[in-house]
């Protein structure tokens, strides 16, 4: 039998419905349904949050133990939250970077007159400070696929990359 216990918070409010589980707490709210093929049950008790699978098979304990690991994450980010810091390189053109709704706008990239654009994912905040762009929210897929759709954007194919350095780069990220 595989089980996995993940502790709540005081402050942190769940809600488990079958494959569904919703975390509230005092930096957002987060929800997920996990998809997954096998018997396994995730469930409340008191203040714990139980992961279990009758099973002892590889591949099922591996899935329970990602689950754990998910649901920790979830419960981290509605407490502390998560922080990426990029840092905008160039040495050829000067870029602008600009926050509109959904989406940043990368101008002057390389010279270019049209705008890279890179979309940025659910409600992570950006704030631009200078030479470095600080990216938060409580949900770390979110967060994480935002920074990595903006290093994409600046992405160099034509030039030679050990010249041309320009670029958004993560600089910091959680652990």
């Amino acid at each position: 039998m595989q089980r996995r216990e993940v502790e709540i918070p005081e402050n942190v409010e769940v809600e488990v419905e079958g494959k569904r589980v919703k975390i509230k707490g005092p930096k957002g709210e987060v929800e997920r349904t996990f998809k997954y093929f096998y018997d396994i049950e995730i469930k409340r008790e008191n203040n714990k949050i139980i992961v279990q699978s009758p099973s002892n098979r590889r591949k099922i304990k591996a899935t329970v133990g990602s689950i754990a690991a998910h649901i920790k994450n979830m419960i981290k980010g509605v407490t502390e939250g998560f922080t990426y810091k990029m840092r905008i390189v160039y040495t050829h053109f000067p870029i602008t970077v600009k926050v509109e709704g959904d989406k940043v706008f990368i101008h002057n990239f390389l010279g270019e007159k049209v705008p890279r654009v890179a979309k940025i994912m659910g409600n992570t905040q950006i704030q631009i400070q200078g030479q470095d762009i600080i990216l938060t929210g409580c949900n770390k897929e979110e967060v994480g696929q935002t920074a990595a759709n903006i290093e994409q954007a600046c992405r160099i194919t034509k030039y030679d990359r050990r010249v041309f350095q320009d670029g958004i780069y993560i600089v910091e990220k959680p652990k």
